[in-house]
């Protein structure tokens, strides 16, 4: 595991405890606002991320800190992303579920050097589940290394982020994927989509809006876990890169029989 791993759990894990919790389930109307249409932040959000972006800032002073509720404010701080070392904070993943009063939803970090993710974290808050990669070390569960399944089912499972899709490609996506995939409901929160393709619940994602805070923790989870996730082209996801698009699997196969079905519309 990285040597930032438990420094950064305890971060996450007080985050938890003292804000996302209590607030969970307690929310008044006043302390949801949408950001833009559909997209929800509840002063939980900006609690969690101004904690963490404090514990972080003081474990590692030389790092710039990056959060999904700073980059409401300024989007010139993507441009961060690119050079030095940058952590990236989500501090409630899924704000839609949990400001309706359900899971699932998580906090995530990732840790960022030179435009590419070096170690994440996604934390579940109601089961205490930490998923965590290291570049290069693996990925682990609650601390135990874990790898996907060398066996996928005929007729894999997919879970088909489409909301950000244009009706034409949305059309053009279930109509390639719904004779060769099981469609599933997608969770809303991509804390708890990564470890679903880790574990095997699904097989197949499609993101099609690809923001750093959501993906760069997850996509070197699954990576390092065995699966494989990357741009439609078969690129590597940066966290810099303002793209769209983003295709995740359990196995190099399974991306591979993916991009050949549906991915012609999206790698133009």
């Amino acid at each position: 595991m990285h040597p930032l791993y438990q420094p950064v759990l305890d971060i996450i894990e007080n985050a938890s405890r003292d804000i996302v919790m209590p607030y969970y389930q307690n929310l008044k109307s006043h302390q949801i606002d949408e950001k833009t249409p559909g997209d929800l932040v509840t002063v939980a959000d900006k609690l969690s991320e101004e904690y963490i972006a404090g514990a972080l800032s003081a474990l590692l002073p030389e790092t710039k800190i990056v959060g999904e509720e700073a980059f409401a404010a300024d989007e010139s701080l993507l441009d961060q992303l690119a050079d030095g070392q940058v952590c990236i904070i989500d501090p409630i993943d899924g704000t839609g579920n949990y400001a309706a009063g359900r899971g699932p939803f998580g906090i995530m970090i990732a840790l960022v050097e030179q435009n590419e993710t070096v170690a994440g974290w996604l934390y579940d808050p109601l089961t205490g589940r930490i998923c965590h990669a290291n570049r290069n070390g693996g990925a682990f569960i609650n601390g135990e290394q874990i790898a996907v399944a060398e066996d996928h089912p005929e007729q894999p499972v997919a879970a088909l982020a489409t909301g950000f899709m244009t009706p034409e490609e949305r059309d053009i996506l279930l109509a390639a994927a719904e004779p060769v995939y099981e469609i599933v409901d997608i969770p809303r929160c991509a804390a708890e989509q990564y470890p679903r393709l880790v574990q095997g619940t699904n097989h197949i994602s499609v993101f099609q809006r690809t923001l750093p805070w959501d993906h760069a923790s997850g996509v070197l989870f699954l990576n390092e876990a065995g699966g494989k996730c990357a741009r439609w082209d078969g690129s590597d996801y940066r966290p810099a890169d303002r793209r769209k698009g983003l295709l995740g699997a359990s196995s190099p196969k399974l991306w591979d029989e993916a991009a050949e079905r549906l991915g012609e519309i999206f790698r133009n």
